[in-house]
């Protein structure tokens, strides 16, 4: 494959290929920053792929009290799916059972949108008829009690339908120590990529896969091609100086945010150099046949 060297490192002339995605957000308060985070992170499990999640969903970032609706801390959460009905789903379950629950929280609009979710008017009912509608600045509110006060969620979330999913970067390295060093590097470029999020746990990928298997009923598998351990058993995309492969996925509520990210982890892994990082960052695609969206590094570097 062709390849780019910027600063020891060989870029792939390869292209990450991503989809449409409909994406969403709320901003989680709290009295703490403790448990403002704790609200966001539990809302945000088990939402990796939609391969076998309901949404994939994660922190875009932490908000102070001068950027948040009720002045307190905050965090902004963004969940991703392919239609909205699935993220209306999604999104009223893990606010019901994760940031409901949870101490003092507050749930807001992250975003206005193209379109609405009925978020707090699909909850109010857990307050059994006590629940008040309050409107502010032009925006509805509902006051459900609960037993330490009351839960205060906005009525609708914003919507849009111009989100998009499946950025990605593959960091290559000499070991898994090395890797992981590049990679962490750059899943803090992409956290600090605005409206953008890395769902996987860390915002880093091991168990990167193919569509397909030889196990029917699998629509996906282990992409074999980038297994070490598979080089001389497999058509392997591996150089010899390989031995650890990871990958950072990243969604994005519109393409540019997507392109972002993948700009700031590429940013950072080339910095790092591959005395100390990666020695290699190639992207994953199906020769365009998944995803209109296409990133070529060689435009990102």
């Amino acid at each position: 494959m062709p390849q780019l060297i910027r600063k020891g490192i060989r870029i792939d002339e390869s292209f990450a290929e991503a989809f449409p995605m409909t994406g969403s957000g709320v901003v989680v308060t709290a009295p703490t920053r403790k448990w403002a985070m704790q609200a966001a992170t539990t809302m945000t499990g088990y939402a990796t792929s939609v391969i076998g999640c309901d949404c994939e969903a994660g922190i875009d970032c932490e908000l102070s009290t001068r950027e948040t609706p009720d002045g307190r801390p905050g965090v902004r959460v963004l969940l991703f799916g392919f239609s909205p009905k699935s993220v209306e789903k999604a999104l009223v379950n893990r606010i019901g059972q994760c940031v409901l629950t949870c101490p003092g929280s507050a749930v807001f609009s992250a975003f206005d949108g193209e379109a609405k979710i009925k978020v707090g008017d699909s909850m109010r009912q857990f307050g059994d008829k006590w629940q008040i509608s309050k409107a502010i600045d032009g925006r509805r509110y509902w006051r459900v009690p609960v037993m330490d006060g009351e839960f205060l969620v906005e009525s609708s979330v914003g919507l849009t339908k111009k989100s998009v999913g499946g950025g990605n970067l593959l960091i290559m390295g000499e070991d898994w120590a090395k890797t992981m060093r590049a990679t962490e590097a750059a899943v803090e470029a992409v956290h600090a990529t605005p409206d953008a999020i890395a769902p996987f746990p860390g915002g880093v990928v091991r168990s990167g896969s193919k569509v397909g298997s030889k196990y029917k009923g699998m629509g996906a598998s282990t992409n074999d091609a980038y297994c070490p351990t598979l080089r001389g058993a497999t058509n392997s995309a591996l150089d010899a100086d390989i031995g650890c492969v990871l990958e950072i996925v990243i969604d994005g509520l519109t393409s540019e945010a997507v392109a972002a990210g993948m700009r700031a982890g590429l940013k950072a892994i080339i910095a790092l150099g591959p005395k100390q990082g990666a020695k290699r960052v190639g992207a994953g695609n199906y020769g365009g046949k998944l995803g209109p969206f296409h990133y070529h590094l060689k435009d990102l570097v």
